[in-house]
């Protein structure tokens, strides 16, 4: 790790060196989702509020400046992605279900007008389905994939924003975050607790609870990181490691906080970033496998990890 960058529901996004000391840190408004360009200097962030926002910085020896801003097109963003190239960066607004595609230019700055794609839909859990909930942009095979919490779907997109066949899931699935793996991919419900995988036709292939605590469970962030695939889970405060081949079950380990709302693997260290307990937590991992927090530092209302 040469940096830390943690975004979440305080007033700052923060940059923390190797020694875990905060350097440096930029106001910013709900910053609780963060990207990287992948050639750039550059990191985005959202702005989770009613009127969202999309952020851009550039980066320098970890310290942000701000380059950009401009609407995210909808209401309370949480999640973005930027297209490998570098040349498009999709935003995920989760209390309208809009999706909005924002071109980069050579500097890693917004240019032209964003295409906005809007959806309708409901699911079963009346309280948290009654309408379009984006919950994660996704770019796999030059598709844009969104995982819809409000109308148990996966969203499909070419990068132009023409729409493809979605694909349905169980429901009362609740979909949030998803990792491709190979010509498969994984997803986690938030609504049912599970993690299901698919296979490149969009088979359900296996399914299996994120954790096998007692009580109720929100799982939050997926991950694969070599054999294993891990989960965060927030009521049980816990990160799960399943097998990614069959999500046969490995271990089950505590957050080393409350609610784990997302976490990130750098080399032998997994960060976890826990909001309640305003914590992210490092967990180091032997063999693959996350063992008991070694330390921890403080920083307000954590929802994102970036380690870059």
């Amino acid at each position: 790790m040469k940096h830390l960058f943690v975004g979440g529901y305080g007033p700052d996004l923060v940059t923390v060196n190797p020694d875990l000391a905060v350097i440096a840190g930029v106001a910013a408004q709900k910053a609780s989702f963060l990207a990287p360009h992948p050639t750039l200097a550059v990191l985005y962030a959202v702005g989770e509020a009613d009127n969202g926002l999309v952020s851009a910085y550039t980066v320098a020896d970890g310290v942000l400046t701000p380059l950009a801003e401009r609407s995210s097109e909808g209401s309370q963003p949480c999640h973005l992605a930027v297209h490998p190239d570098g040349e498009v960066l999709a935003v995920a607004n989760y209390a309208d279900g809009t999706v909005s595609l924002h071109r980069l230019d050579e500097s890693g700055d917004f240019a032209g007008e964003p295409v906005v794609l809007r959806h309708a839909g409901s699911g079963p859990v009346a309280e948290r389905q009654e309408c379009s909930h984006a919950h994660q942009a996704t770019f796999h095979d030059d598709l844009l994939h969104v995982t819809d919490l409000g109308t148990d779907e996966i969203r499909r997109y070419t990068l132009a924003g023409a729409e493809l066949a979605p694909v349905k899931l169980p429901p009362g699935t609740g979909p949030r975050h998803l990792v491709f793996e190979g010509g498969r991919c994984h997803v986690a419900g938030e609504l049912d607790a599970m993690v299901r995988t698919y296979d490149a036709e969009w088979n359900e292939v296996a399914a299996a609870f994120a954790s096998d605590e007692p009580g109720t469970n929100y799982p939050s962030h997926i991950e694969v990181a070599g054999a294993f695939l891990y989960v965060g889970n927030r009521g049980p405060d816990t990160v799960s490691v399943l097998r990614a081949d069959d999500l046969g079950k490995v271990a089950e380990v505590p957050s080393g906080g409350s609610w784990p709302r997302h976490f990130a693997v750098d080399g032998d260290t997994m960060y976890v970033a826990n909001q309640t307990s305003n914590t992210v937590a490092l967990l180091p991992l032997v063999n693959g496998l996350p063992g008991p927090a070694g330390e921890t530092f403080e920083v307000a209302a954590p929802a994102c990890v970036l380690p870059w």
